[in-house]
């Protein structure tokens, strides 16, 4: 009888491994209508709409990450992508912001897709985790951005 009811408790755990969170669902959602809304999830409003929504402090740093990256890189389209500010090139996303709060992690996060060009050997960081966003941490995004679309 103990043998039966490890089995099923291995059975409960692998299932619950398998599936998504609540917040992944929901991220999976967004993607969906912000798929089928197509050009409305673009743009300056839908991205500073989203951002308003944000709890702090991600509302203070997503709105100085999306001021730096149109003044920075104007080429970057800004555009919803899974609820999150994005920016892309030709329709492709270059980079992300993905507040804390989204994922209930003690981070936020500024990601870099592939068609970010910020290869460097055979190994390069494409995500930093963000605690704020100050000066240094302004100019070294600044950067990457730069390099990034070149």
């Amino acid at each position: 009888m103990a043998e039966r009811k490890k089995k099923t408790t291995a059975r409960k755990k692998t299932s619950a491994r398998a599936g998504f969170t609540a917040e992944e669902k929901a991220a999976i959602k967004e993607r969906a209508a912000e798929a089928r809304a197509g050009r409305a999830a673009e743009g300056d409003e839908a991205v500073l709409a989203k951002i308003a929504d944000m709890p702090e402090p991600d509302r203070t740093m997503a709105r100085r990450l999306h001021a730096l990256v149109t003044a920075t890189a104007p080429e970057l389209t800004p555009r919803l992508w899974y609820g999150m500010p994005a920016y892309a090139k030709d329709g492709k996303v270059v980079c992300f912001f993905q507040g804390a709060f989204r994922f209930k992690t003690r981070y936020a996060t500024l990601g870099f897709n592939d068609s970010a060009r910020l290869d460097d050997g055979t190994m390069w960081p494409t995500a930093y985790a963000l605690t704020q966003l100050g000066e240094d941490e302004e100019r070294r995004i600044a950067t990457l951005l730069a390099k990034a679309t070149s």
